[in-house]
């Protein structure tokens, strides 16, 4: 696909370079947004829980006692998840069912002679909570990005949506008195254990993983922040000042922004339908604003 001499992305800058256009090539948003993720530093927490689900679920024995267990203790699930870094989503699906079994994990594991101290330590129990549920936002903002039919734009306005969300958090973490309102798991822990999360410190840890978490995405993502203008002439051609886009576009735009069928058109399709349905005349105006990434 991205290939510096024959791949697709390179045939195709080619090729419009041959029709005396420009591409820009833009790395996939879904694999950076990951990148963004492994930013987060959290392996105190992440070895002891992969750790014990590597014990519960390696073994059939152990594996088939665990699910009788949790099956007797009438618990909200039947089983741990594994993790894996192949497939995106696990962390956080995996941290999450870790997080609501982790009474019946304790207990199971003290009957087996195999305790996990972690789980009576409110800093940890802190941090667990922490990662739990900044996963979950990651996880949420990855399955935005996915699905049919989406452009560029869309997908970068989710990635804008996200930056602004992760400023909210750092706000609410930088406070004397955290608000945890968006950070569910880390206020039933700091509930349980209202004196043994280190109160300060905790909140100085979280403010700065959620800053650098902001500041990867900041760095990541600067090439579609760059073309942010281009994307808003895409998405919204008849909300833009013709005056703010490029000198061979204005004319054009204009026409486009007088035509009120058009305009009634892009109010009722989607974005993708809209400028499928555009005849040659409007289409080149499309063409002229789109980037895709690779």
């Amino acid at each position: 696909m991205a290939g510096g001499q024959s791949g697709l992305a390179t045939r195709i800058c080619n090729k419009v370079s041959e029709q005396g256009g420009s591409a820009v090539k833009l790395h996939c948003i879904i694999h950076q947004q990951v990148l963004c993720a492994k930013c987060l530093q959290f392996d105190h927490v992440m070895k002891p829980v992969v750790k014990t689900i590597n014990f519960i679920r390696s073994k059939a024995l152990n594996h088939r006692q665990f699910q009788q267990f949790l099956e007797d203790m009438d618990a909200e699930y039947g089983d741990v998840l594994y993790h894996t870094d192949v497939r995106w989503l696990s962390r956080g699906t995996a941290l999450q069912r870790f997080f609501s079994l982790r009474e019946e994990i304790g207990k199971f594991l003290a009957d087996k002679g195999q305790p996990m101290q972690e789980l009576s330590d409110p800093v940890w129990l802190s941090d667990f909570a922490f990662l739990v549920d900044i996963t979950k936002h990651l996880n949420e903002l990855n399955t935005k990005l996915q699905g049919k039919d989406a452009v560029v734009s869309q997908l970068y306005a989710h990635i804008k949506a996200f930056g602004n969300k992760l400023k909210l958090f750092e706000r609410h973490m930088s406070q004397t008195e955290p608000n945890t309102a968006h950070f569910p798991s880390l206020r039933e822990v700091h509930e349980n254990f209202p004196r043994g999360n280190s109160g300060a410190k905790n909140r100085r840890k979280y403010a700065a993983a959620i800053t650098s978490l902001s500041e990867e995405f900041g760095g990541r993502f600067q090439d579609f922040s760059a073309m942010d203008n281009d994307m808003l002439l895409f998405s919204s051609p008849f909300s833009v000042d013709p005056d703010t886009v490029a000198d061979n576009l204005q004319l054009e735009l204009i026409e486009m922004q007088s035509d009120d069928e058009l305009r009634g058109r892009q109010q009722h399709l989607s974005l993708v339908d809209y400028y499928r349905q555009l005849d040659k005349v409007w289409g080149s105006l499309a063409w002229k604003t789109l980037k895709t990434p690779d």
